[in-house]
């Protein structure tokens, strides 16, 4: 996914003048290319993050859309306070990408997992959240980034993700990408976890269900469509993430309770959360391995969707 990021990024910094990237002494391998380009629109902030955020906030208030780019949560994180009070409450253009999100760099410990951040993001002002299931997904959302100037975060894998497209997708703001057809249960993913509702599908085909898969890669705002989609068109929503509790199920169930006190009608669809286990692992290793280790491997998803269904 970074390098469908990059490359995409380099392509719009051709057409537009004011895209900016920086980043926080990391990319190596990835950006080069970009800052040889464009070298009067690249900086390498060093590794001092809040730093890298006020600097965005100021070229952002200069004219430039400005992309901050580091590993999973050190440009969130970090620099929280700066994204909050320089680039959200003053609504400047600057995009937080996020390279290896959730479980991507998972060899290298706790300290880079990317496991809080839907919670975070989701409730700053004026932010909008991206999370693409695979390199096309990637390329479709930077369209969407470079025509909106609103802040934004954008969670990535790492790299040698799967292609699950085609070529490009496309929707309306705010809705579902489908990616399989099925009935009666919907595996929603966020970010790069469609491989694992591969592997939940088939696990449910052994019971006779045959699920629907579809990606979430814009997932803040929410559309009225994709909310009448969820609320009427499945049994049950499994919302899969590489996250803990506060994430995207959370935040769709409470677009599902908004929806449902503006529209008066009640939503037909129970909805799961998928999602990692509360306490952070003691070991290092594999997305995969960990992954397993946290609860989210097909056999035991597919169990608690099982179990779920049994009981509505």
């Amino acid at each position: 996914m970074r390098n469908a990021f990059i490359e995409a990024l380099r392509s719009h910094a051709r057409e537009n003048p004011n895209i900016f990237l920086v980043v926080g002494d990391l990319g190596y391998s990835v950006v080069e290319e970009f800052a040889e380009e464009f070298p009067d629109r690249f900086l390498n902030a060093g590794i001092a993050e809040q730093n890298m955020a006020g600097v965005a906030s100021g070229l952002a208030s200069s004219g430039y859309h400005v992309f901050v780019y580091s590993i999973a949560n050190f440009p969130l994180v970090r620099c929280l306070e700066q994204i909050r009070n320089d680039i959200c409450y003053h609504n400047r253009s600057v995009t937080i990408v996020s390279v290896g999100g959730g479980l991507s760099y998972g060899a290298l410990g706790y300290s880079h997992h990317a496991t809080e951040d839907f919670a975070t993001t989701l409730s700053l002002p004026n932010f909008r959240v991206y999370a693409p299931g695979d390199p096309m997904e990637v390329r479709a959302v930077m369209k969407k980034l470079v025509a909106d100037p609103s802040p934004g975060y954008l969670r990535l894998g790492k790299a040698g993700e799967p292609l699950f497209h085609e070529s490009e997708p496309t929707w309306q703001a705010g809705e579902v990408v489908e990616i399989q057809q099925g009935s009666r249960v919907l595996l929603l993913t966020s970010g790069g976890v469609i491989d694992l509702a591969f592997g939940i599908k088939e696990e449910l085909k052994a019971h006779d269900i045959d699920a629907a898969i579809s990606s979430l890669p814009e997932i803040c705002p929410l559309s009225e469509a994709c909310m009448r989609t969820l609320s009427e068109d499945y049994d049950l929503v499994a919302v899969i993430e590489e996250h803990r509790r506060g994430g995207v199920g959370s935040f769709i169930a409470g677009c599902l309770h908004d929806f449902e006190c503006m529209s008066g009608k009640k939503t037909k669809a129970f909805l799961l959360s998928l999602r990692i286990n509360e306490n952070p692992p003691e070991v290092s290793g594999r997305s995969d391995f960990l992954r397993a280790k946290l609860g989210m491997n097909p056999k035991v998803c597919a169990s608690r969707i099982l179990e779920t269904l049994g009981r509505i």
